[in-house]
């Protein structure tokens, strides 16, 4: 066998006898052998024969050899340490998704720099693959080459990567001015309850696409002599919304204007990277967009995104949890400063750097080093609203912070049916959640954190925030099942690891 996959092999074998709460000297006595033999095993320094790996998986009640196969992920956690040291916030999530959409517009080769490589990331990419568009990681680096086939082959798209991501919706606005008629699967993703599609449906008739539900599929007829007679007010003023209408106007040569459009930060550097191919947009950063845009676009482009406020949150909220101080670097400052104004009127202190530019020319950024101190409850309600407000997806958050707070929190989700309710897995660790209903939440603090057992909750944000709040338990936790946190965030158990956290990533083999 080759060195590396011995000391992969001996690096699971490790894994599942620690999970199983034996010593190498426990496993060696099951195996008939010595505990040296054990540990050359972990080490990956004794060859093996399938005979000896079936031996060792009959002891630790484990399948080492599957065809075709590789279990959940899981994370096991040793909380109650501090956090010290600096690290970085990656480039947005949200930004990702919504720009390897808008490269559907263009026929030239598109270079995202420094990409975020998560999950939600990788599902796009297979969806972009199966229908013909080649896309490769350039050497020993983050940045995406995209380069789009001559004509899509929507006949082919891969439906299983398609229904673990709500990011397909996306593709009707870049479709519409190239097919008549498409279908996509429908739309999955983080479960939050019911998230209707009829705002996209309802802005993109303006451009003449009709779409119908069947047989879980959409199906989309697109009558090219359409175009908006007047300015598309948007029923909501959601995110994806304003990007799917924003995308069908980049390629409508003529001028769109969008009311109640939204002007957070994954929609402003979709404008930014449509005004890079050409298109031309008033009003960034508003909720008035004026776009003029192209029939046929075809530009080699170059284009890197801003960095994640909800992980600059994240990181944030880790600090707090653990009473640590730590330094945040590229934190967007713009998309986070009702977070900070909240966290000001519960007492916490931080500091921060002057501000600087991202690597697009446009988005602020600064870096925050954490205080530690007490923090009291806030007096009203936290509750999320649209930009400039504070950001849905950083209200989990609160959640968590509320926890180790003085007094009662109460975390008002109004946006999704289900999302409070996750916050209640927050009990589990320790912390004190009462669900009034739905939407709303009281948390009591301070908490005495423990360790536990926890399957994650199937939502992002929230399944984060337990993690966060297992680095505060004393003890050993395991959360099991993180696919959902690796949908939105890039090797984050490694990088708390290198602030001081212990969190092991093992599977059930």
């Amino acid at each position: 066998m080759p060195k590396t996959y011995l000391t992969r092999i001996g690096t699971l074998i490790r894994d599942a006898r620690r999970h199983k709460g034996m010593t190498q000297s426990d496993l060696a006595e099951l195996l008939g052998t010595s505990q040296s033999a054990v540990t050359r095993i972990e080490q990956g320094k004794q060859n093996l024969s399938l005979d000896t790996l079936a031996k060792i998986g009959d002891a630790l009640d484990s399948e080492f050899v599957s065809l075709g196969h590789s279990g959940p992920q899981h994370l096991r956690i040793v909380g109650g340490q501090k956090l010290t040291g600096s690290i970085d916030v990656k480039t947005s999530k949200n930004a990702a998704v919504a720009l390897l959409c808008a490269a559907l517009l263009n026929r030239g080769r598109t270079t995202l720099r420094n990409l975020a490589r998560i999950e939600e990331v990788n599902r796009i990419l297979e969806v972009l693959a199966s229908i013909g568009v080649r896309t490769r990681w350039l050497p020993d680096s983050s940045d995406l080459e995209i380069i789009p086939p001559a004509e899509l082959n929507l006949d082919d798209i891969d439906v299983a990567a398609a229904r673990r991501t709500r990011t397909v919706i996306m593709f009707l606005g870049p479709l519409l001015h190239e097919h008549e008629s498409f279908q996509l699967p429908y739309a999955g993703g983080c479960d939050l309850g019911t998230r209707t599609v009829e705002p996209h449906l309802s802005a993109l008739r303006s451009f003449g696409l009709e779409v119908t539900a069947t047989h879980g599929f959409y199906e989309a007829r697109s009558d090219r002599t359409i175009n908006p007679e007047r300015a598309i007010v948007l029923t909501e003023r959601g995110d994806t919304v304003t990007e799917n209408v924003l995308m069908a106007a980049a390629r409508h040569a003529g001028t769109t204007v969008i009311r109640n459009a939204s002007p957070n930060y994954m929609v402003q550097d979709l404008c930014f990277f449509l005004e890079k191919l050409g298109v031309r947009i008033e009003g960034i950063g508003t909720t008035t967009l004026t776009v003029q845009g192209l029939a046929e676009i075809d530009v080699d482009v170059e284009y890197a995104p801003s960095e994640d406020p909800i992980e600059a949150m994240s990181l944030i909220a880790a600090a707090v949890v653990t009473d640590s101080s730590i330094t945040i670097r590229r934190v967007p400052i713009e998309f986070i400063e009702i977070e900070l104004a909240t966290l000001d009127g519960m007492g916490m202190k931080y500091n921060l750097t002057g501000e600087y530019m991202s690597a697009n020319g446009k988005t602020r950024l600064v870096d925050l080093t954490t205080v530690p101190g007490p923090l009291r409850a806030p007096t009203d309600k936290i509750h999320p609203m649209p930009f400039p407000g504070l950001n849905i997806d950083n209200l989990p958050f609160f959640a968590l912070i509320g926890a180790v707070a003085d007094g009662s929190t109460m975390i008002h989700d109004w946006v999704y049916e289900n999302r409070a309710i996750y916050l209640t897995e927050l009990t589990k660790v320790g912390a004190r959640v009462q669900l009034l209903d739905p939407h709303r939440v009281i948390v009591e603090g301070p908490t005495r954190w423990r360790a536990a057992e926890v399957v994650c909750p199937p939502a992002l944000r929230p399944g984060v925030v337990v993690l966060l709040a297992m680095l505060a338990a004393p003890g050993t936790s395991v959360l099991r099942n993180v696919y959902v946190i690796n949908r939105g965030y890039e090797d984050l158990a490694e990088r708390l690891n290198a602030l001081g956290a212990t969190i092991e990533v093992f599977r059930d083999i």
